[in-house]
C-alpha cells in the first residue's frame, strides 16, 4: 500500500501532496510541541488513565474513582483535571466534575461510534 496523508472536507477525501508534507511536518511537529509543553508526566497519566478506563466504565468517572486507582490524593486529581479542562484539549466534565470525555473518547452519546479490538464500544469525542 502507498504511503499516503489523506484529509477529509466535508464528504471527501483529498490526498496531501508529498512534497507539502515534507515541508509542513517539521513546522507542525515544532507546534504540536509547543502546545503540549504545559503537559507534565503527572497530567499524562491522569489523561492516559481516563481514555483507557473510560471505554469499560461506559459512564462519567468521578474524581475520587480516579485518584484511588492511581493512588493520588482527590484534590491533587481535581488540580490536575482542572489544568487538562483548561487547555481544552484532553478532556471536559460535567456539573458535578465527573469526566464525561477525554479525546478521543466520550461516554456521552455522539453520531461517532468506535469499537475496540476488545469488543468495548464507546462514542468518540
Amino acid at each position: 500500500m502507498e504511503d499516503k496523508i489523506l484529509i477529509g472536507i466535508w464528504k471527501y477525501m483529498i490526498g496531501i501532496p508529498p512534497g507539502l508534507l515534507k515541508k509542513r511536518v517539521p513546522e507542525r511537529k515544532k507546534k504540536f510541541a509547543a502546545h503540549l509543553g504545559f503537559m507534565t508526566g503527572e497530567l499524562r497519566r491522569v489523561h492516559h488513565f481516563v481514555v483507557r478506563e473510560l471505554p469499560s466504565a461506559g459512564k462519567p468517572l468521578v474524581p475520587g474513582y480516579i485518584a484511588e486507582r492511581l493512588g493520588i490524593p482527590t484534590e491533587r486529581v481535581v488540580v490536575l483535571l482542572d489544568d487538562l479542562e483548561r487547555h481544552m484539549t484532553f478532556l471536559f466534565r460535567n456539573s458535578e466534575g465527573e469526566v464525561v470525555w477525554a479525546y478521543p473518547v466520550t461516554a456521552e452519546k455522539t453520531p461517532h461510534r468506535i469499537t475496540f479490538d476488545t469488543g468495548e464500544q464507546l462514542y468518540a469525542a
